[in-house]
């Protein structure tokens, strides 16, 4: 079976791409996106996170909000700002950052990739979250966001792509966090999927859990619908494939909302146990295996021990910091669900961390060196996983410029 489909996307007029595109569900919250859609009818928030459309007080797993986030896409596909290509297509999505570029190929793959590993994880996923995900998908009978993959370098595929965007793109369009998307799009999609035969395997780069929604919004309807001649449409779900060169992974530091001890006798804890600087001016880890950190008003670098457990996993430096201090010295045993720790994208700045331990809404706050792409596949390969919150991908994929529907 094929890596790579095209498929028949709904999608803005070009002149309102950059009205409706919106960050994804997962990097703002509804407070943010409340904000970010105040007075913008058309951003695709209405859709992914359409509880910004009740009353505050609703919780954004009510039955209701998940009724809204359908009938907010009904609305955008009956009115003249959507279209629906006449025939299946594939994409080249370019993404400029300042001085970062990377291009990948938006299209669809199979859930049957993700089922039987071709599609490889790195991350757990939450049940919740993949159950609010899933019941979006069944909802609204369509895949509203891409997930983000990764491959290893091809030449075949470079060739393809450079050739595709010397075209006039389809849309092209700078957003308000300054990065610029440009999309083209590829009618003839035959030589590019002939490219991507070579590809065996594809890594996930940021999407775990709408993956893993994918997979079980499959399963569900495949008990609920008759046999489909051909693949059905809820068998496959967008992503945007990126070659491993060009993916830039920043950190994903934590903060800690209360300490068990004084600030004084956690610094003397960690200080028995590895070595520690205190008050140095530089906030940013130098290097893998150290970190700093942020407390009454100081950094501190940290150098973290070796794992004394034996897997590729274990060696990463956020599994370290679970190993040396979050479990023995915080009492954290599952940074998963434990509501003492808690996670900010390296995209928000160091100073992000200070302020929010400056303006009391945390005790600590824990800077990391970014996991690699090496790393990544290292522990993906290994068939382990990586702990949460392990890479912060950037930049983000926008919604709502390419929506998979299931008719």
């Amino acid at each position: 079976m094929s890596l790579l489909y095209p498929f028949r996307a709904l999608r803005p007029i070009p002149e309102k791409a950059a009205e409706v595109a919106s960050p994804p569900y997962d990097v703002v919250s509804t407070e943010e996106a409340r904000k970010l859609a105040a007075g913008k009818p058309w951003s695709f928030l209405h859709v992914i996170r359409p509880e910004i459309d009740l009353p505050e007080s609703t919780d954004e797993h009510d039955e209701a909000v998940y009724a809204k986030g359908a009938e907010n896409l009904r609305r955008f596909r009956s009115s003249s700002v959507f279209v629906q290509d006449a025939a299946p297509a594939l994409y080249v999505y370019r993404q400029q950052m300042g001085a970062h570029v990377q291009t990948g190929v938006f299209g669809c793959v199979p859930v049957a990739a993700y089922e039987d590993g071709r599609i490889v994880r790195h991350e757990k996923t939450r049940p919740d979250k993949e159950a609010d995900r899933t019941r979006h998908i069944l909802e609204q009978r369509a895949h509203a966001e891409p997930v983000m993959l990764t491959y290893p370098d091809q030449e075949a595929i470079d060739r393809q792509i450079e050739q595709i965007t010397k075209e006039k793109p389809l849309y092209d369009f700078v957003a308000d966090d300054a990065v610029r998307h440009t999309i083209w799009k590829v009618d003839e999609p035959n030589a590019l999927r002939e490219a991507f035969q070579a590809v065996a395997r594809v890594y996930v780069a940021d999407g775990h859990h709408r993956c893993a929604a994918a997979a079980r919004a499959a399963a569900v309807l495949r008990q609920q619908e008759p046999q489909h001649e051909g693949l059905a449409e809820y068998e496959i779900f967008p992503a945007v494939l990126f070659p491993m060169s060009q993916l830039q992974i920043l950190p994903y530091h934590r903060v800690i909302r209360k300490l068990p001890m004084s600030p004084e006798a956690f610094l003397q804890a960690l200080e028995a146990r590895m070595e520690v600087t205190r008050n140095v001016a530089d906030p940013a880890p130098p290097a893998r295996g150290t970190i700093t950190i942020y407390l009454e008003g100081s950094w501190h670098r940290v150098v973290l021990p070796p794992s004394q457990r034996n897997t590729v996993a274990d060696q990463l430096d956020v599994a370290r910091l679970n190993e040396h201090i979050l479990e023995p010295v915080l009492g954290i045993t599952d940074p998963r669900t434990d509501p003492n720790l808690d996670f900010v994208g390296g995209i928000r700045g160091l100073n992000a961390l200070k302020e929010m331990v400056d303006r009391g809404e945390v005790a600590l706050a824990i800077a990391m060196y970014p996991t690699s792409i090496d790393e990544l596949v290292a522990v993906s390969d290994a068939g382990l996983l990586m702990p949460p919150k392990s890479t912060w991908f950037e930049p983000k994929l926008r919604s709502g410029l390419l929506i998979h529907v299931f008719d």
